[in-house]
């Protein structure tokens, strides 16, 4: 029998060194089912993290697997050079759903390639290659997706072809203004992206991006109505504004659909990946028909809106809608919140539990301050799975636990969670 260890050996050998798994001892998954996994050792886990947001409902859905087989038994790709039905039907969805009026869509194979190609139509449109991003950001791997990112674990060079300026967004426990109220913390990031286009820029910027709640940041999450104030400022200047839904959209927040819909503010663009194709490859950009059909030069995706993976789309959307799963994740949140809110409290190397719907997370630092404690962030991870719990780890300094459930996870698989990551707190010091 395969073991977790030989996998390890293997994988060591033949994969580039910056590419590393997530446990002191890796698991190797083999097979799921709903918000359940196993490893090819037959161990059980629940899994709270769906490789990174990305099998968003559950393991194995039936109506998502039968979508791809019968795709697949079809045609697996033609490009958009030619005329896919589940494209175009897949597209009709997205922009439908997308709150933006006008919307067109163009489907990449990655998260970081929508920003990229959003990025890219942005600088296009306005004529502009400076840009405006926030800070704890990610946006991808990619060498401009790079340059936005404002994690120095994650950049590789600093170099690109972009003038990039980060002003301060939704990581409050670390900014400055943590100490201020709501209004008084948004009014005061407003006050410095004013400076920051005053000071530090030409005065003729492509766009902002930003990520509604910051995913490889920790979850960090702004105050109702951020984005809304900080576009009154942008709308000024005739800044785009792209929402980087790759991990918020789609109802994981629970309260809204698309993370945008907190702020009071409708995006010019927005990029989502991940989630929607419950595991299949599939990833695009939404925006204005004026902005994107601003790009003149020829252009076309190989793999972006194949039809195997918008087969996966559509079943996977359809899913989310019928099942009302947004609702779920409200509730489901709300249940992790209540259950968790007095172990944080009670736990002196917790700083907070933060986060919307089923989007959360904790995040440690060193007691009686904020100091971050990475190490015992990494005994918690592995805590948690020895009690059969998978869950993702983040934060600038790799100090935040984050938790993502399935999208239709029941009370009980909820509540066997929260027992687990319970006792993973108790057991960790």
């Amino acid at each position: 029998m395969t073991t977790n260890r030989d996998l390890l050996a293997r994988y060591d050998a033949v994969l580039p060194s910056y590419v590393r798994p997530l446990h002191a001892e890796p698991i190797s998954i083999d097979r799921g089912e709903g918000s359940y996994v196993w490893d090819v050792e037959g161990n059980r886990y629940l899994d709270w993290f769906g490789g990174v947001l990305t099998t968003m409902i559950g393991h194995s859905i039936p109506e998502v697997v039968e979508a791809v087989q019968d795709q697949a038994a079809k045609v697996m790709h033609t490009s958009t050079l030619y005329l896919s039905e589940p494209m175009i039907r897949f597209a009709e969805e997205v922009a439908a759903v997308s709150g933006i009026p006008d919307a067109r869509v163009f489907f990449t194979a990655s998260g970081t390639e929508a920003n990229e190609t959003a990025i890219m139509t942005a600088c296009a449109y306005r004529g502009s290659n400076e840009v405006l991003a926030m800070r704890n950001s990610y946006h991808g791997r990619s060498y401009a997706a790079q340059a936005i990112t404002a994690q120095r674990s994650w950049s590789v060079a600093s170099m690109s072809g972009l003038n990039v300026n980060f002003v301060h967004g939704g990581y409050r426990l670390r900014s400055p203004f943590r100490d201020l109220d709501d209004d008084a913390y948004t009014d005061a990031c407003v006050a410095d992206l004013v400076q920051v286009i005053d000071m530090a820029t030409a005065g003729d910027i492509a766009c902002l991006i930003a990520e509604p709640i910051q995913g490889v940041g920790g979850f960090a999450t702004p105050p109702d109505g951020f984005f809304g104030a900080m576009g009154k400022e942008l709308s000024n200047h005739d800044v785009l504004f792209i929402s980087d839904e790759v991990q918020t959209g789609w109802g994981r927040t629970g309260e809204h659909f698309w993370g945008y819909q907190a702020h009071g503010i409708v995006p010019d663009m927005l990029t989502f990946a991940k989630g929607v194709g419950n595991g299949i490859t599939l990833a695009g950009v939404v925006g204005r028909a004026e902005i994107m059909n601003s790009i003149e030069a020829l252009s076309f995706s190989t793999f972006g809106g194949n039809p195997l993976s918008t087969a996966a789309g559509s079943a996977t959307l359809r899913y989310v809608q019928e099942h009302n799963l947004q609702q779920n994740a409200k509730v489901m949140g709300q249940r992790i919140a209540d259950r968790l809110g007095p172990v944080v409290e009670a736990t002196d190397w917790i700083a907070e539990l933060r986060g919307r719907g089923l989007m959360q997370a904790i995040e440690m630092v060193q007691p009686g301050s904020i100091e971050p404690d990475g190490a015992i962030t990494a005994r918690l991870l592995d805590a948690c799975k020895d009690r059969g719990l998978l869950v993702g780890k983040g934060g600038l300094y790799g100090n935040v636990i984050r938790l993502a459930p399935m999208l239709a996870i029941t009370e009980e698989e909820l509540d066997e969670g929260i027992d687990a990551l319970i006792a993973a707190i108790q057991a960790t010091s």
